[in-house]
């Protein structure tokens, strides 16, 4: 019963890793060709509200002003918002040097980001708003591509493609960033064309204002809840992929997997504050992406555990559960390697930081699902720079 129990967990374990990493790829790809929902855009220009949040964000604000005011997109229809919460630095002094240009400062108290967001949405005059980082700096075209796509009606959200620039002096764990991008924007535009991708990108999102509904839990992805929000009113979520905000690669490995973990942890709770969406037979195959990405994703490094425990039991029963052993014995042996030279000519090796990014962000998601269940909440911001 014992060896069953093993075989079973080996086996199940193997099918569930596929199934996130290549199996829903596949059907989604299948799904998206079935479907093919192309968005009927037009080149408009309807009032925009950008918002963007701040807290403390002095080195890299004025920056982010410059870079809006110089897009191509008429001014008299672009209202600029900075959402000041509780900063402490020079960020306010530095927003309102450009009050002359129509930038308006909202400094609040120090509350949190989405309650920043909300009471900006409330002074906000357009009819589309678009949320962006601070840090986050936009090509000339981005704004049009992005609202481009709400001349179609079923669209309620746009989320935008965030890239990254490369920069040398980052550890490894930026390229490994970089890598798995790559790979996020493709299955972005296939869930697409599906219908909706999953949520938006804080980098850069936008939705229609009437469809905007505060979130009623603080503690989730602000992004995540103000997106969703758009597929539970029965609008589509999609992706435009010519809309670019450029953001620095991934920081300090340290400093990245305290990140994870708590975007994961606050995605995870965002999830449960958007369980109705779970329902496939109301949302179709938006449920599946939901469930599949957001849920079962987070669930890897377990089903690791297991994998790895389970064909070192069996490994000396057959040659199969053997050579599983090995193999991931040298690639966690590789992801060690990885991290030890992360900072050298040797961390960016291939077959070294995809180890050990792979490891990062699948231990950051298990220590943010423990946390999770151990009902830890990260109800603050604290943007890492």
């Amino acid at each position: 019963m014992g060896s069953n129990l093993i075989t079973f967990g080996f086996w199940f374990s193997i099918a569930a890793i596929i199934y996130v990493y290549a199996g829903f790829a596949l059907l989604a790809a299948i799904v998206a060709r079935l479907r093919n929902r192309q968005v009927r855009k037009q080149p408009i220009t309807p009032q925009v509200s950008l918002i963007i949040p701040a807290y403390n964000e002095e080195a890299s604000i004025a920056g982010k002003i410059e870079n809006i005011l110089s897009v191509d997109y008429p001014l008299e229809s672009l209202e600029i918002i900075v959402a000041s919460d509780g900063s402490s630095d020079a960020t306010n002094s530095i927003v309102a040097s450009y009050a002359d240009l129509g930038v308006r400062l909202l400094s609040f108290a120090r509350r949190g980001k989405i309650f920043a967001m909300n009471d900006a949405v409330q002074q906000a005059t357009g009819e589309i708003l678009v949320f962006s980082d601070a840090t986050s700096l936009l090509e000339k075209q981005t704004l049009r591509q992005l609202v481009s796509n709400f001349a179609d009606p079923e669209v309620g959200g746009v989320s935008g493609r965030m890239v990254y620039t490369r920069q040398t002096e980052r550890d490894s764990s930026g390229q490994g960033e970089n890598l798995y991008w790559s790979y996020a924007v493709w299955l972005k535009q296939m869930k697409s064309l599906t219908g909706s991708i999953v949520s938006a990108s804080g980098a850069l999102h936008a939705i229609r204002r009437d469809l905007y509904q505060p979130p009623t839990d603080t503690a989730t992805t602000d992004d995540f809840a103000i997106s969703t929000a758009v597929v539970e009113q029965g609008y589509r979520l999609v992706f435009e992929s010519e809309a670019r905000a450029h953001e620095e690669p991934a920081p300090a490995a340290a400093s990245e997997f305290g990140r994870k973990v708590r975007m994961m942890n606050r995605g995870l709770r965002g999830v449960i504050l958007r369980r109705r969406l779970l329902n496939p037979f109301r949302y179709g195959f938006y449920s599946v992406s939901l469930f599949s990405q957001k849920l079962l994703r987070r669930l890897v490094p377990f089903f690791l555990v297991i994998l790895f425990f389970s064909s070192f039991l069996l490994s000396t029963q057959a040659a199969p559960y053997f050579a599983a052993f090995v193999s991931q014995a040298i690639f966690y042996t590789s992801a060690i390697v990885g991290y030890l030279v992360r900072n050298n000519r040797l961390g960016k090796l291939k077959f070294l930081y995809i180890p050990f990014f792979y490891c990062l962000a699948n231990a950051a998601a298990l220590v943010a699902v423990v946390k999770l269940v151990s009902g830890i909440r990260v109800e603050q911001w604290q943007p890492q720079r």
